[in-house]
Formats: structure tokens, sequence, C-alpha cells
């Protein structure tokens, strides 16, 4: 019973020296806005380790990848800061994992097998937590490209009644509100990117980095080619594109239905199996008798 009593006691104070010593420095990266993350005020020992080993030196793949992702769902302001913060949570939640099988094995009476599942547990959460990320990344991109073909076949109608690309677009974010979808979170904040006096051009392309889908960006490309020519041309241009992103629509809700078809398979067969099992117990029982 003594290993747990010092591994728990070198990760408390571990993290109370790091703390206090080092843990100032970086208290302003608690300022930043980053949903999701429950324990910020944990993180300073943790940030002064992914800084002294120098992470992004030593896995520049893994770091990058995390940094595009977060980007995507946090904005590209401090991003880096963001992703540091996103490894320390990770890190943070394999601490509480150690600590919590330390004291399994000395509350709870079961020996070294606390420790070896709270080892087990904060080598796991990291990569639970960095699928997460994905997930919720891959779920973002497939929502602007369902809502994608929509916004367009707006701007086509009110660009053939008249209206200029720039109002066209305004008028579509205003008429959703304060409706909580990326796509339009991005575009209000092109919309208040022109009201700063930022150019049609720079705040759209800003708009197509920020969304980084790859059908934003060849909306963005194809409404700053055909934007100045204006009348037939220009809406014949957004009207093709608006049929190739109707079919990749298509596409996306043919995927998401597959995907809850393989989901429900395993439940089926488990009941099919429940079932059998009921009906067949009795039989099998009275054929005994």
């Amino acid at each position: 019973m003594l290993l747990p009593v010092i591994v728990a006691g070198m990760l408390g104070a571990g993290w109370l020296v790091l703390d206090r010593t080092r843990g100032q420095t970086y208290r302003h990266l608690r300022k930043l806005d980053m949903e999701g993350l429950r324990l910020k005020k944990l993180h300073g020992p943790f940030l002064f380790i992914l800084d002294k080993f120098e992470i992004g030196r030593r896995l520049p793949v893994l770091m990058f990848r995390m940094q595009h992702a977060i980007q995507k769902m946090y904005g590209i302001q401090h991003s880096g800061e963001k992703t540091m913060l996103y490894c320390a949570e990770m890190l943070t939640y394999t601490w509480l994992m150690l600590l919590v099988g330390c004291l399994l094995s000395l509350v709870g009476d079961m020996g070294i097998g606390g420790m070896v599942g709270g080892l087990a547990l904060g080598a796991a959460l990291p990569f639970a937590l960095y699928k997460d990320l994905n997930t919720k990344v891959q779920r973002r991109d497939q929502d602007i490209l369902m809502e994608l073909p929509e916004l367009l076949n707006r701007i086509v109608l009110l660009v053939g009644a008249g209206e200029t690309v720039q109002r066209a677009i305004v008028h579509c974010v205003t008429s959703q509100g304060e409706r909580d979808h990326p796509l339009y979170n991005e575009l209000r904040k092109t919309v208040g990117d022109w009201n700063n006096g930022y150019s049609f051009q720079q705040s759209f392309e800003q708009f197509s980095r920020r969304c980084g889908v790859q059908e934003v960006t060849i909306f963005t490309t194809t409404v700053l080619l055909n934007f100045r020519r204006g009348g037939g041309d220009f809406v014949l241009a957004l009207r093709d594109l608006s049929h190739v992103l109707w079919e990749k629509r298509k596409a996306v809700s043919r995927a998401k239905g597959e995907q809850a078809s393989s989901k429900l398979v395993f439940p089926m067969v488990l009941i099919f199996f429940t079932i059998v099992v009921m009906i067949g117990a009795p039989a099998f029982m009275m054929m005994n008798m």
C-alpha cells in the first residue's frame, strides 16, 4: 500500500510546486474564450511542461492537425495558444485519473488494480478528447456543406431580382436572426468586417479561410471572379455551382443515412438474440421435462 501513497504524493506535490513557481506565467491564457474546457484553473503546471518539452517541435504533425481543428472550431485568432490549452486539458485529465486511481487503491482496498485502472483511463482520455475534437470538426463541416446550397439559392434569387451580391448576403444573414449555425456565424463576422471598412474581397477571403471547407472556397472563388461582371453571367455561374453543391449535399445525406443504419445493426442483432433466448428457453425446458 506504500506505492499508491508515494505516487499520489508526488503527483500532488509536483502540481503544487509547479503551480506556485511557474503557473502564474500562463494565467493570462485562462482569459481566452474556449468552450468545453472545464479545468482551466489546473492548467498552469501542464502548460509549463508542454512549453518546456517543446511539444510542437517534437510532435509537429499531431500539433499541426490539432491546431487546424482548433482553428475551425474556435477561430484563427490565438489558435496556437488555444491548441496548448487543449493539450493541457488532456494532461490535466490524465493527472486526475492517476490521482483517482491512487485514491481507489488506498480507500477501496483494490491494491495495485486501482492504479492500473487510473493509468489506463489516463492514457485513454487524451485519445478520446482528440477524437471528440475531430468528430465536432467533421460535424461542423457537414453542417456548413448542408446549408451552403440553401444560402446560394437565396443569393441567386436576390441577385436575379436586382440586388448586389453584398446586399444579398447581408439580407440572408439578417433573415436568420441569431440562429446558431457555423456558416451564418462566419458570415456575421464577414458582415462585421464590411462594416469596419474591410473590402469585399479581403473579408470574403477571410470568410473562406475561417470556414476551412473546400466547397466554401469554391463558392467564394466563384463569387470573387464573377461579381464584378454582374448580370446574367454571374447568376448563371452561381446556378451551376448551386447544382454541384446540391449533389454534394445529397451525397452527405446518403452517407449520414448509411452511418445511422450501420449503428442500428448491433442493437437489432442483440434484440433478435434476446427474443430467441426468451422464446427458445421455455421450449427447451418443456422438452427436457
